[in-house]
Protein backbone atom coordinates (compact mmCIF):
# COMPACT_ATOMS: atom_id res chain seq x y z
CA UNK A 1 0.00 0.00 0.00
CA UNK A 2 2.84 2.29 0.93
CA UNK A 3 4.66 1.34 -2.26
CA UNK A 4 1.61 2.14 -4.40
CA UNK A 5 1.17 5.44 -2.62
CA UNK A 6 4.84 6.31 -3.15
CA UNK A 7 4.58 5.46 -6.81
CA UNK A 8 1.48 7.58 -7.06
CA UNK A 9 3.21 10.60 -5.49
CA UNK A 10 6.31 10.02 -7.61
CA UNK A 11 4.17 10.09 -10.72
CA UNK A 12 2.49 13.31 -9.64
CA UNK A 13 5.85 14.95 -8.89
CA UNK A 14 7.26 13.85 -12.25
CA UNK A 15 4.21 15.19 -14.06
CA UNK A 16 4.56 18.55 -12.27
CA UNK A 17 8.23 18.76 -13.15
CA UNK A 18 7.49 18.06 -16.79
CA UNK A 19 4.79 20.74 -16.81
CA UNK A 20 7.08 23.27 -15.14
CA UNK A 21 9.93 22.60 -17.55
CA UNK A 22 7.60 22.75 -20.49
CA UNK A 23 6.12 26.03 -19.35
CA UNK A 24 9.58 27.42 -18.74
CA UNK A 25 10.79 26.49 -22.18
CA UNK A 26 7.82 27.90 -24.05
CA UNK A 27 7.75 31.03 -21.94
CA UNK A 28 11.47 31.48 -22.47
CA UNK A 29 11.20 31.16 -26.25
CA UNK A 30 8.39 33.71 -26.34
CA UNK A 31 10.44 36.21 -24.31
CA UNK A 32 13.49 35.88 -26.56
CA UNK A 33 11.40 36.48 -29.63
CA UNK A 34 10.08 39.70 -28.10
CA UNK A 35 13.59 40.92 -27.21
CA UNK A 36 15.12 40.12 -30.60
CA UNK A 37 12.93 42.38 -32.77
CA UNK A 38 11.56 45.32 -30.77
CA UNK A 39 14.82 47.07 -29.68
CA UNK A 40 15.21 48.66 -33.13
CA UNK A 41 11.71 50.10 -32.93
CA UNK A 42 12.29 51.21 -29.36
CA UNK A 43 15.47 53.05 -30.36
CA UNK A 44 13.67 54.85 -33.21
CA UNK A 45 10.96 55.93 -30.81
CA UNK A 46 13.59 57.38 -28.48
CA UNK A 47 15.18 59.33 -31.34
CA UNK A 48 11.87 60.84 -32.39
CA UNK A 49 11.05 61.80 -28.85
CA UNK A 50 14.44 63.51 -28.46
CA UNK A 51 14.33 65.65 -31.61
CA UNK A 52 15.26 69.25 -30.63
CA UNK A 53 12.27 71.52 -30.29
CA UNK A 54 11.23 73.10 -33.60
CA UNK A 55 12.50 70.26 -35.85
CA UNK A 56 10.15 68.05 -37.82
CA UNK A 57 10.65 64.46 -38.92
CA UNK A 58 11.41 65.28 -42.56
CA UNK A 59 15.10 64.46 -42.04
CA UNK A 60 14.10 60.87 -41.08
CA UNK A 61 12.84 60.57 -44.66
CA UNK A 62 14.79 63.02 -46.86
CA UNK A 63 12.57 62.37 -49.86
CA UNK A 64 9.61 63.88 -48.03
CA UNK A 65 11.56 67.09 -47.49
CA UNK A 66 12.46 67.35 -51.17
CA UNK A 67 9.04 66.48 -52.54
CA UNK A 68 7.93 70.10 -52.53
CA UNK A 69 10.97 71.24 -54.57
CA UNK A 70 12.80 72.76 -51.62
CA UNK A 71 16.39 73.88 -52.12
CA UNK A 72 18.47 72.11 -49.45
CA UNK A 73 21.08 74.89 -49.58
CA UNK A 74 18.88 77.92 -49.06
CA UNK A 75 15.75 76.43 -47.55
CA UNK A 76 17.01 73.29 -45.87
CA UNK A 77 17.30 74.72 -42.34
CA UNK A 78 14.97 73.32 -39.70
CA UNK A 79 12.26 75.41 -38.10
CA UNK A 80 14.41 75.59 -34.99
CA UNK A 81 17.28 77.13 -36.97
CA UNK A 82 14.99 79.66 -38.66
CA UNK A 83 13.58 80.69 -35.30
CA UNK A 84 17.08 81.20 -33.93
CA UNK A 85 18.03 83.34 -36.94
CA UNK A 86 15.11 85.70 -36.48
CA UNK A 87 16.08 86.38 -32.87
CA UNK A 88 19.57 87.52 -33.90
CA UNK A 89 20.49 90.76 -35.64
CA UNK A 90 23.34 91.85 -37.84
CA UNK A 91 24.69 95.27 -38.77
CA UNK A 92 24.70 96.15 -42.46
CA UNK A 93 25.48 99.28 -44.44
CA UNK A 94 22.63 100.51 -46.65
CA UNK A 95 23.00 103.37 -49.10
CA UNK A 96 19.95 105.60 -48.73
CA UNK A 97 18.84 109.06 -49.82
CA UNK A 98 19.29 111.88 -47.31
CA UNK A 99 17.30 115.10 -47.09
CA UNK A 100 19.56 116.67 -49.72
CA UNK A 101 18.97 113.89 -52.24
CA UNK A 102 22.49 112.51 -51.76
CA UNK A 103 23.24 108.78 -51.65
CA UNK A 104 24.83 108.10 -48.28
CA UNK A 105 25.74 105.04 -46.19
CA UNK A 106 23.83 104.26 -43.03
CA UNK A 107 24.46 101.38 -40.63
CA UNK A 108 21.24 99.48 -39.90
CA UNK A 109 20.49 96.58 -37.56
CA UNK A 110 18.45 93.92 -39.33
CA UNK A 111 17.51 90.30 -38.65
CA UNK A 112 20.25 87.79 -39.45
CA UNK A 113 19.18 86.00 -42.65
CA UNK A 114 19.58 82.38 -43.65
CA UNK A 115 22.86 81.60 -45.42
CA UNK A 116 23.18 82.67 -49.07
CA UNK A 117 20.50 85.34 -48.60
CA UNK A 118 22.49 88.29 -47.27
CA UNK A 119 22.72 90.11 -50.61
CA UNK A 120 19.03 89.61 -51.31
CA UNK A 121 18.17 90.88 -47.86
CA UNK A 122 20.09 94.16 -48.16
CA UNK A 123 18.43 94.84 -51.52
CA UNK A 124 15.00 94.19 -50.03
CA UNK A 125 15.87 96.79 -47.40
CA UNK A 126 16.43 99.35 -50.17
CA UNK A 127 12.80 99.11 -51.32
CA UNK A 128 10.48 101.99 -50.43
CA UNK A 129 7.67 101.03 -48.03
CA UNK A 130 9.57 97.81 -47.35
CA UNK A 131 11.07 96.36 -44.15
CA UNK A 132 13.52 99.26 -43.77
CA UNK A 133 10.73 101.81 -43.25
CA UNK A 134 10.63 101.55 -39.46
CA UNK A 135 14.44 101.72 -39.27
CA UNK A 136 15.00 104.87 -41.35
CA UNK A 137 16.71 107.75 -39.55
CA UNK A 138 14.95 111.08 -39.70
CA UNK A 139 15.32 112.67 -43.13
CA UNK A 140 16.28 109.44 -44.96
CA UNK A 141 14.41 107.33 -47.49
CA UNK A 142 14.89 104.11 -49.45
CA UNK A 143 15.71 104.32 -53.17
CA UNK A 144 14.08 101.39 -55.00
CA UNK A 145 10.47 101.83 -56.19
CA UNK A 146 7.79 100.48 -53.88
CA UNK A 147 6.67 96.97 -54.78
CA UNK A 148 10.01 95.97 -56.32
CA UNK A 149 10.64 92.26 -55.78
CA UNK A 150 14.15 90.84 -55.72
CA UNK A 151 13.50 87.63 -57.68
CA UNK A 152 16.95 86.12 -57.43
CA UNK A 153 20.69 86.85 -57.51
CA UNK A 154 23.63 85.14 -59.17
CA UNK A 155 27.26 85.78 -58.21
CA UNK A 156 29.55 85.10 -61.16
CA UNK A 157 33.16 83.96 -60.91
CA UNK A 158 34.55 87.40 -61.83
CA UNK A 159 32.80 89.07 -58.88
CA UNK A 160 29.81 90.36 -60.86
CA UNK A 161 26.49 90.03 -59.05
CA UNK A 162 23.52 89.68 -61.41
CA UNK A 163 20.35 91.18 -59.89
CA UNK A 164 17.01 89.90 -61.22
CA UNK A 165 14.13 92.21 -60.23
CA UNK A 166 10.41 92.43 -60.96
CA UNK A 167 8.69 94.78 -63.40
CA UNK A 168 7.84 97.21 -60.57
CA UNK A 169 11.47 98.30 -60.59
CA UNK A 170 10.86 100.27 -63.80
CA UNK A 171 8.47 102.77 -62.19
CA UNK A 172 11.13 105.20 -60.87
CA UNK A 173 11.57 108.80 -62.06
CA UNK A 174 14.33 109.50 -64.60
CA UNK A 175 16.17 111.86 -62.24
CA UNK A 176 16.55 109.05 -59.71
CA UNK A 177 18.14 106.54 -62.08
CA UNK A 178 21.74 107.39 -61.22
CA UNK A 179 20.97 107.39 -57.51
CA UNK A 180 19.35 103.95 -57.72
CA UNK A 181 22.38 102.54 -59.53
CA UNK A 182 24.79 104.09 -57.04
CA UNK A 183 22.81 102.89 -54.02
CA UNK A 184 22.51 99.30 -55.24
CA UNK A 185 26.15 99.15 -56.33
CA UNK A 186 27.66 100.57 -53.14
CA UNK A 187 25.35 98.54 -50.89
CA UNK A 188 26.28 95.26 -52.59
CA UNK A 189 30.00 95.95 -52.99
CA UNK A 190 30.35 96.24 -49.23
CA UNK A 191 30.70 92.44 -49.50
CA UNK A 192 34.31 91.57 -50.24
CA UNK A 193 33.57 89.14 -53.07
CA UNK A 194 31.28 91.50 -55.03
CA UNK A 195 33.04 93.89 -57.42
CA UNK A 196 30.23 95.01 -59.74
CA UNK A 197 26.54 94.52 -60.52
CA UNK A 198 24.44 93.78 -63.58
CA UNK A 199 20.67 94.04 -63.97
CA UNK A 200 18.00 91.65 -65.18
CA UNK A 201 14.28 92.45 -65.20
CA UNK A 202 11.90 89.48 -65.03
CA UNK A 203 14.69 87.20 -66.25
CA UNK A 204 15.77 89.40 -69.17
CA UNK A 205 19.33 90.83 -69.21
CA UNK A 206 19.47 94.64 -69.48
CA UNK A 207 22.07 96.51 -71.54
CA UNK A 208 20.88 99.80 -70.06
CA UNK A 209 18.67 101.14 -67.30
CA UNK A 210 14.98 101.05 -68.29
CA UNK A 211 13.99 104.72 -67.83
CA UNK A 212 16.91 107.02 -68.68
CA UNK A 213 19.12 104.58 -70.56
CA UNK A 214 22.28 104.55 -68.42
CA UNK A 215 24.56 101.92 -70.05
CA UNK A 216 24.99 98.63 -68.17
CA UNK A 217 26.71 96.40 -70.72
CA UNK A 218 29.95 96.29 -68.72
CA UNK A 219 28.18 96.25 -65.39
CA UNK A 220 28.35 98.98 -62.74
CA UNK A 221 30.97 99.31 -59.99
CA UNK A 222 32.28 101.81 -57.46
CA UNK A 223 34.65 103.06 -60.14
CA UNK A 224 31.62 104.72 -61.75
CA UNK A 225 31.45 107.09 -58.78
CA UNK A 226 28.77 108.32 -56.40
CA UNK A 227 27.17 111.75 -55.93
CA UNK A 228 29.31 112.93 -58.86
CA UNK A 229 30.17 116.63 -58.79
CA UNK A 230 31.84 118.64 -61.52
CA UNK A 231 34.71 120.77 -60.24
CA UNK A 232 35.18 124.11 -61.99
CA UNK A 233 38.63 124.96 -63.32
CA UNK A 234 40.02 121.41 -63.12
CA UNK A 235 41.73 119.96 -66.17
CA UNK A 236 40.07 116.58 -66.68
CA UNK A 237 43.16 115.27 -68.48
CA UNK A 238 45.42 115.98 -65.50
CA UNK A 239 43.01 114.93 -62.80
CA UNK A 240 41.42 111.73 -61.54
CA UNK A 241 37.84 111.03 -60.50
CA UNK A 242 38.18 110.34 -56.77
CA UNK A 243 35.63 109.61 -54.07
CA UNK A 244 36.10 111.70 -50.92
CA UNK A 245 34.13 111.27 -47.70
CA UNK A 246 32.90 114.38 -45.90
CA UNK A 247 30.91 114.49 -42.64
CA UNK A 248 27.45 116.07 -42.52
CA UNK A 249 25.29 116.92 -39.54
CA UNK A 250 21.88 115.25 -39.80
CA UNK A 251 18.79 115.57 -37.63
CA UNK A 252 19.92 112.78 -35.34
CA UNK A 253 23.64 112.23 -35.94
CA UNK A 254 26.73 112.98 -38.01
CA UNK A 255 27.07 110.81 -41.10
CA UNK A 256 29.50 110.64 -44.02
CA UNK A 257 28.72 111.65 -47.59
CA UNK A 258 30.79 110.13 -50.41
CA UNK A 259 31.43 112.65 -53.18
CA UNK A 260 33.14 111.81 -56.47
CA UNK A 261 35.01 114.75 -57.95
CA UNK A 262 38.03 115.28 -60.19
CA UNK A 263 41.19 115.87 -58.17
CA UNK A 264 44.36 117.32 -59.78
CA UNK A 265 47.01 114.65 -59.37
CA UNK A 266 50.67 114.85 -58.40
CA UNK A 267 52.21 112.27 -60.72
CA UNK A 268 54.93 111.44 -58.22
CA UNK A 269 52.55 110.77 -55.33
CA UNK A 270 48.82 110.62 -56.06
CA UNK A 271 48.00 109.80 -52.44
CA UNK A 272 49.30 113.21 -51.41
CA UNK A 273 46.94 114.87 -53.88
CA UNK A 274 43.95 112.93 -52.51
CA UNK A 275 44.76 113.80 -48.90
CA UNK A 276 45.18 117.46 -49.80
CA UNK A 277 41.80 117.51 -51.56
CA UNK A 278 40.26 116.06 -48.42
CA UNK A 279 41.95 118.70 -46.27
CA UNK A 280 40.69 121.46 -48.60
CA UNK A 281 37.11 120.32 -48.19
CA UNK A 282 34.33 120.02 -50.79
CA UNK A 283 34.68 122.31 -53.80
CA UNK A 284 30.94 122.75 -54.39
CA UNK A 285 27.94 124.27 -52.68
CA UNK A 286 26.58 121.59 -50.36
CA UNK A 287 25.85 121.82 -46.63
CA UNK A 288 28.86 119.69 -45.70
CA UNK A 289 30.88 120.35 -42.57
CA UNK A 290 34.36 121.82 -42.85
CA UNK A 291 35.78 119.41 -40.32
CA UNK A 292 39.55 119.84 -40.64
CA UNK A 293 41.40 122.52 -38.67
CA UNK A 294 42.82 125.40 -40.69
CA UNK A 295 46.47 124.82 -41.54
CA UNK A 296 46.23 121.02 -41.45
CA UNK A 297 48.54 119.40 -43.96
CA UNK A 298 50.90 116.52 -44.49
CA UNK A 299 54.32 116.92 -42.86
CA UNK A 300 55.90 114.41 -45.24
CA UNK A 301 54.98 112.41 -48.31
CA UNK A 302 52.67 109.42 -47.83
CA UNK A 303 54.37 106.02 -47.82
CA UNK A 304 52.60 102.94 -49.16
CA UNK A 305 53.82 99.48 -48.21
CA UNK A 306 52.15 96.07 -48.01
CA UNK A 307 48.63 97.46 -48.26
CA UNK A 308 49.15 100.14 -45.58
CA UNK A 309 49.31 103.85 -46.38
CA UNK A 310 51.29 105.79 -43.73
CA UNK A 311 50.37 109.48 -43.31
CA UNK A 312 52.31 111.94 -41.19
CA UNK A 313 50.51 115.24 -40.47
CA UNK A 314 51.48 118.48 -38.82
CA UNK A 315 50.10 119.29 -35.38
CA UNK A 316 47.15 121.26 -36.74
CA UNK A 317 45.33 118.03 -37.56
CA UNK A 318 44.77 117.37 -33.85
CA UNK A 319 41.62 118.37 -31.98
CA UNK A 320 43.60 118.51 -28.73
CA UNK A 321 47.33 118.93 -29.19
CA UNK A 322 48.18 118.61 -25.49
CA UNK A 323 46.58 115.15 -25.35
CA UNK A 324 47.41 114.11 -28.95
CA UNK A 325 43.69 113.63 -29.70
CA UNK A 326 42.49 113.47 -33.29
CA UNK A 327 38.76 113.97 -33.92
CA UNK A 328 36.88 110.77 -34.76
CA UNK A 329 35.29 112.44 -37.79
CA UNK A 330 38.72 113.32 -39.17
CA UNK A 331 40.05 109.79 -38.74
CA UNK A 332 36.92 108.19 -40.25
CA UNK A 333 36.98 110.55 -43.20
CA UNK A 334 40.65 109.79 -43.89
CA UNK A 335 40.18 106.02 -43.63
CA UNK A 336 36.98 105.88 -45.73
CA UNK A 337 38.52 108.06 -48.44
CA UNK A 338 41.89 106.34 -48.73
CA UNK A 339 40.60 102.75 -48.55
CA UNK A 340 38.44 103.49 -51.59
CA UNK A 341 41.72 103.45 -53.49
CA UNK A 342 42.84 100.17 -55.00
CA UNK A 343 45.32 98.17 -52.91
CA UNK A 344 44.99 100.33 -49.77
CA UNK A 345 43.74 98.07 -46.99
CA UNK A 346 44.47 100.27 -43.99
CA UNK A 347 45.76 103.72 -43.02
CA UNK A 348 48.34 104.55 -40.37
CA UNK A 349 48.17 108.13 -39.05
CA UNK A 350 50.93 109.86 -37.13
CA UNK A 351 51.61 113.47 -36.14
CA UNK A 352 55.03 115.08 -36.05
CA UNK A 353 56.46 115.61 -32.55
CA UNK A 354 53.84 113.28 -31.02
CA UNK A 355 54.61 109.73 -29.96
CA UNK A 356 51.08 108.49 -30.63
CA UNK A 357 47.66 109.62 -31.83
CA UNK A 358 44.64 109.05 -29.58
CA UNK A 359 40.92 108.82 -30.36
CA UNK A 360 38.30 110.95 -28.66
CA UNK A 361 37.46 108.01 -26.38
CA UNK A 362 41.09 107.83 -25.22
CA UNK A 363 42.20 104.78 -27.23
CA UNK A 364 45.61 105.10 -28.90
CA UNK A 365 45.86 104.18 -32.58
CA UNK A 366 48.60 101.61 -32.18
CA UNK A 367 47.70 99.71 -35.36
CA UNK A 368 46.74 100.82 -38.89
CA UNK A 369 43.00 101.47 -39.20
CA UNK A 370 41.14 99.42 -41.81
CA UNK A 371 37.80 100.12 -43.41
CA UNK A 372 36.04 97.31 -41.58
CA UNK A 373 36.98 99.02 -38.31
CA UNK A 374 34.68 101.90 -39.24
CA UNK A 375 32.10 100.00 -41.36
CA UNK A 376 31.10 96.31 -41.26
CA UNK A 377 32.51 94.19 -44.09
CA UNK A 378 32.13 90.53 -45.02
CA UNK A 379 31.53 88.17 -47.92
CA UNK A 380 28.30 86.74 -49.22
Amino acid sequence: MKIDLAKKYAGVVLLCLLLLVGCGVFEGEQTLDQIDAPPENAELTDDLENIPEGEDDSEANPEEGEAEGEDPVEEGETEGEDSAATTESVERVLYLLDQNGLVVPQEVQMPAPASKEVAKQVLEYLVQDGPVTSLLPSGFQAVLPAGTEIIDLNLEADGTLVINVSEEFTTYEAENEQKILEAMTHTLTQFENVDSVKLWIEGEAQDSMPVNGTPLTEGYSRANGINIQQTDGVDLMESKATTLYFPMQGDEMVYFVPITQHVPMNEENQYQSIVQALMDGPSFDLPLQHFVNTGSQLASEPVFEDGVLSLNFNENILANSAKSVIADEVMQSIVLTLTEQEDIEAVEVSVEDHEEVISESGQPYTEPVSRDMVTPTESI
